[in-house]
């Protein structure tokens, strides 16, 4: 029975190392021109990983009687039905709006348009965030308000970090062809490269670099994360961004534990007309590297944002807490410290300085 045991775990053991060394989705290697720049990062710790502005633990506490709840939906972990959301067409990106709106796609995903140019942050639009169907959870909606196809042509991809729920091989394969740019984090442009994309098209950034397009700048800021794809950790950098124009300033705060930098980039770059803050897929057993929902608002008064979104939920169950408690204590902690906040349904469109959605659709 041991001998048999064993052998179960060594052909388990190669069939996962095969799987990753041959799948297209764990990415590719640095070439020698980003492996100058990634070394010379102050943000690089010289033993082939980045680091985080603070100390960073991705284990906070972790209980071995967790593990069986992530193989089961109960406790509200997944919505009963289908959600609502709106179905778009392609006229509706052709009624090119005045203000910034962004469109929200579910989770981190989310479609901005801004001073005619159209931006597509952290564009996750396969079915499980996993390298595999297999390894994953499904969406909770089986379908995206509008067909990857039926998109627009795109100007800009922001990437936030390579973890499996917000850089997705399948959504950019079929992304790639739409995309003039792809403004990434240190390291990612290696993967994209390897799924067919000319380096000419990708500009990788270590934090604070800053870069334009038509007048708008991104700017690439800290978040307290990590990152990693296969059998490697951190051996690509993870951000949030800014984007400004003459007229506004829009935050999208990536996967981010809550830490001083918050207040850091807010001093630099704030006050902001809106920001997409991570509010989801939390846990005290990895307290460092997600935001409790209450933090979340905390975080956006530290970048000084006017208006708020919570992000990174209402898409995947990828933690323990109920699909609606993100929502629920993060309004509930908006309203204590008096906090605007836009609740759309995926789909709905948010314009900047209008009438935020707030109804409490997920009710």
């Amino acid at each position: 029975m041991l001998i048999g045991i064993l052998v179960m775990v060594l052909l388990i053991t190669i069939i996962g190392v095969i799987f990753v060394n041959t799948s297209p989705q764990f990415g590719g290697n640095q070439s020698e021109e980003s492996l100058i720049k990634i070394k010379n990062s102050p943000n690089y710790n010289g033993d082939g990983a980045f680091k985080n502005q603070e100390l960073t633990l991705a284990s906070t506490g972790f209980k071995w009687s967790s593990i069986p709840k992530f193989f089961t939906n109960g406790n509200n972990k997944v919505p009963s039905g289908v959600l609502p959301q709106n179905k778009l067409t392609t006229e509706y990106f052709e009624n090119e709006p005045k203000e910034p709106r962004i469109t929200w796609f579910g989770h981190s995903a989310l479609f901005l348009e801004m001073d005619q140019l159209n931006i597509f942050i952290d564009p996750m639009l396969g079915n499980v965030p996993a390298p595999h169907p297999l390894l994953g959870g499904s969406r909770f909606n089986k379908e995206l308000p509008i067909s990857i196809e039926n998109l627009p042509e795109i100007d800009l991809v922001l990437i936030s970090h390579d973890h499996y729920d917000h850089l997705d091989y399948g959504s950019i394969q079929q992304l790639k062809d739409k995309v003039k740019l792809f403004y990434v984090p240190l390291g990612i442009k290696a993967h994209l490269t390897e799924w067919g994309i000319s380096s000419e098209k990708i500009k990788e950034f270590d934090w604070w670099e800053s870069a334009k397009i038509k007048g708008v700048e991104f700017v690439s800021t800290p978040a307290r994360h990590f990152s990693g794809r296969g059998f490697k950790r951190n051996n690509t950098l993870w951000c949030s961004w800014v984007i400004k124009s003459e007229n506004n300033s829009i935050y999208f705060s990536g996967d981010s534990g809550y830490g001083k930098h918050f207040k850091d980039i807010g001093e630099k770059y704030g006050p902001f007309d809106f920001a997409m803050m991570e509010c989801g897929q939390y846990d005290e057993q990895w307290a460092h590297i997600h935001m409790m929902p209450e933090e979340t608002v905390q975080a956006s008064i530290d970048v000084q944002a006017e208006v708020i979104m919570p992000i990174h939920w209402g898409a995947f169950k990828l933690a323990l807490h109920e699909w609606t408690d993100p929502i629920e204590r993060s309004i509930k902690k908006a309203k204590e410290l008096n906090v605007k906040m836009a609740t759309p349904i995926i789909g709905e469109a948010v314009v900047v300085n209008k009438d935020y959605p707030s109804l409490d659709w997920w009710k």
